[in-house]
Order: structure tokens, then sequence, then C-alpha cells
């Protein structure tokens, strides 16, 4: 019995191992496309109510191969990836990808947008931040004031 454990072990680490090497073999590919972006996180700092919500990260293939941009995704509704490149960026190329955020939702945002690629880093993940102010137009109410009656 114990060294049917024993055997058992030794198995399950020798499998570990081989696949901790193929995972490195292809992590570590001298010649794959590498996605390089000017900067992962773009700041809309403090804007207004309905502003301009589209950004545009841009980037660069640092690989010996061509990138492929596979899909770029976001988790929920108010940020939309609006363009990519559809076609391979060869070595040393560049490309943009184009985000839209609902600026009509008011106040502090923090998003992610995950490009998926055949780069050596496949799931890139980018940012987008800031804070979008309440409608200059909006009537405001002293808090203890009750809000007008609807009609």
């Amino acid at each position: 019995m114990k060294k049917l454990i024993l055997l058992t072990a030794v198995s399950f680490q020798l499998l570990t191992i081989s696949f901790q090497s193929k995972a490195q073999d292809v992590a570590t590919d001298p010649n794959a496309p590498v996605i390089k972006f000017v900067q992962d996180t773009i700041d809309y700092g403090t804007i207004p109510h309905n502003a301009d919500g589209n950004r545009t990260f841009k980037f660069t293939n640092a690989g010996k191969e061509p990138l492929l941009i596979k899909d770029v995704k976001t988790v929920c509704g108010c940020t939309v990836p609006k363009s990519w490149p559809k076609e391979p960026i060869q070595p040393g190329g560049s490309g943009e990808i184009v985000v839209h955020y609902a600026t009509d939702r008011i106040g502090a945002l923090l998003k992610n947008i995950t490009v998926l690629s055949n780069s050596s880093n496949a799931n890139k993940v980018l940012t987008i931040k800031g804070n979008v102010l309440p409608d200059a137009t909006a009537k405001a109410f002293p808090p203890d004031s009750p809000a007008p009656a609807a009609k």
C-alpha cells in the first residue's frame, strides 16, 4: 500500500513538472508577438455629464511574428470596445483600440477592458478611470426640501 501511494505521488509530481515546462516553453517563445501599449490606463479626469466618452489605446507589436487581436471584451454595457485592428499587425507595426464609456452615468468610473490576442501576454487588461459630473442643467434642490411633485 505504501508503494502504491509513493508511486502515485511520484507520478503526480512528474506530470506537474511536465505541464509546467510546457507552459514555460509557450510563454518564453522568443519569436512570439508582443503587444506593448503606450499606456495601460487612461484617466478621463473629471468630465462633464454626456461628454465625449471615446478614448484610444495605442499599441505596437514588439515581437517577431504577426500580432492578431482576437477579441476585445468588457464586463458591462457602459464600456464598449468600438474598434480594433482585424488584420494582423506585423512586427514593428502599430494599431489602436477605441473604447467608449457611456458618460450619461454620473460618478466615479473604473472599468477594465480585456484584449485577447496571440501575444506572449495573451490576455492584456487595460483600464479606464475618471469621474463624470452631474448634469449642469439639472435643478438642484436643498437637501431639506422635498422634490417637486410630478405633474
